[in-house]
């Protein structure tokens, strides 16, 4: 048996443990034809990225770069628009030269995007005056409404998963090197929202600032290439181990599986269990990966890759609770975690689906070198919500 025949052999071990938070497909034979069709479809980032992505972890988990990390709750496939990826990314950016200004170090850039299209329930059910019919899954598997039609899981939507995906980090590529990420942008992303708020107008004399020192620098006959695009990550968790297996792929130049959907995948609060199908198939790939820690959480359930040791930058752990409760929880969880764990993600508030407002955004912050983080909801143009710090 071959090298690559035998790692895709042991990645499929997961099919042999319980895998919790999965559809009920009503037929598996459609299941196998829709996944065979993901095998063929080209990959949505390269293992070369995911790489690159561990050295930026690597960096904070140091001490000497910071991460953010924002995006929806859930994504839909209407919100797969070039208005709604603009405005997503243009409140990242917004965010990211904030805190690179104030910091004085580089930003890790992580969208929870382009893949983040189910969503774990509570209950496999939904019942309302008296007819009970399966939960709403996110948009990869079911429809939203609630008539048996729409409720009743489709693989297919696995594949519109994969193409609204596809779209989005087209988006992202062409909007973070064609010039819209440009430093030179920086008064363009202030979003309409804000612009003549109080914050609005303190992000506007940062603004100021940073053209003054552009403007100095290129009288110096200084342009580096940094400031003309920027490192976009993208990230969600990985939950429908049907497509996240059907996306992993043997890297051509090291030999080893990624997992092609996204630079960083995570798992979640509800399939963290050791003795389960999700942390078996995370064991397998070199993604850099995040586990979602809940109130409960006294250690963190990470395994280093099979047949090597845990890599800096490889790992991750974020908060999954309010602010209050996570900051007595974290450090202390964190300081118990390896080294390769970037120690303190901050969370984003809990909303059920059919009360979040559509398009709003949640993001994470880390503080280098320390364990204080800053969680806030930062609200995209289709909704305004709260925003608060927090110390972890």
């Amino acid at each position: 048996m071959s090298t690559q025949s035998a790692l895709l052999r042991d990645i499929d071990a997961w099919r042999d443990l319980f895998a919790a938070q999965q559809p009920d497909w009503p037929d598996t034979a459609e299941v196998r034809a829709v996944t065979a069709e993901l095998a063929a479809l080209p990959p949505l980032v390269f293992a070369g990225e995911c790489d690159q992505l561990k050295q930026r972890l690597a960096a904070v988990a140091r001490g000497e770069a910071f991460v953010l990390q924002g995006g929806d709750c859930a994504e839909t496939f209407a919100g797969s628009t070039a208005d709604a990826v603009r405005n997503k990314l243009k409140t990242l950016l917004q965010m990211a030269v904030v805190l690179t200004y104030a910091a004085s170090v580089p930003v890790v850039k992580i969208g929870r995007l382009a893949g983040q299209f189910a969503k774990p329930r509570s209950r496999p059910t939904e019942v309302r005056d008296g007819v009970e019919l399966p939960a709403y899954r996110g948009d990869a598997v079911n429809g939203f409404d609630f008539t048996p039609e729409a409720r009743r899981p489709d693989p297919r939507r696995l594949l519109r998963a994969y193409h609204c995906s596809a779209v989005t980090l087209n988006l992202c590529r062409a909007f973070t090197t064609g010039g819209y990420a440009d430093l030179r942008q920086v008064h363009a992303w202030n979003q309409d929202f804000v612009a003549n708020s109080p914050a609005g107008r303190r992000y506007e004399q940062l603004a100021g600032e940073i053209d003054r020192a552009l403007s100095f620098m290129l009288a110096c006959g200084a342009d580096p290439e940094e400031l003309h695009g920027v490192e976009l990550y993208s990230s969600h968790e990985a939950l429908l181990l049907e497509y996240e297996r059907a996306l992993t792929r043997i890297d051509t130049r090291s030999g080893l599986p990624y997992d092609v959907s996204a630079h960083l995948v995570w798992i979640g609060e509800r399939t963290r269990a050791l003795d389960g199908a999700h942390v078996e198939f995370f064991r397998h790939i070199r993604n850099p990966i995040g586990v979602k820690l809940g109130p409960p959480t006294t250690s963190i359930p990470t395994t280093s890759p099979a047949g090597s040791p845990s890599s800096p930058g490889w790992a991750r752990a974020r908060s999954g609770t309010c602010c209050r409760r996570s900051s007595r929880r974290s450090p202390s969880v964190a300081r118990r975690s390896p080294g390769s764990v970037t120690r303190c993600m901050a969370t984003r508030s809990r909303r059920r689906a059919d009360t979040r407002p559509a398009g709003s955004m949640t993001s994470s912050t880390r503080w280098p070198g320390s364990s204080r983080s800053i969680a806030r909801s930062a609200p995209t143009p289709a909704a305004s919500t709260s925003s608060s710090p927090a110390t972890m």
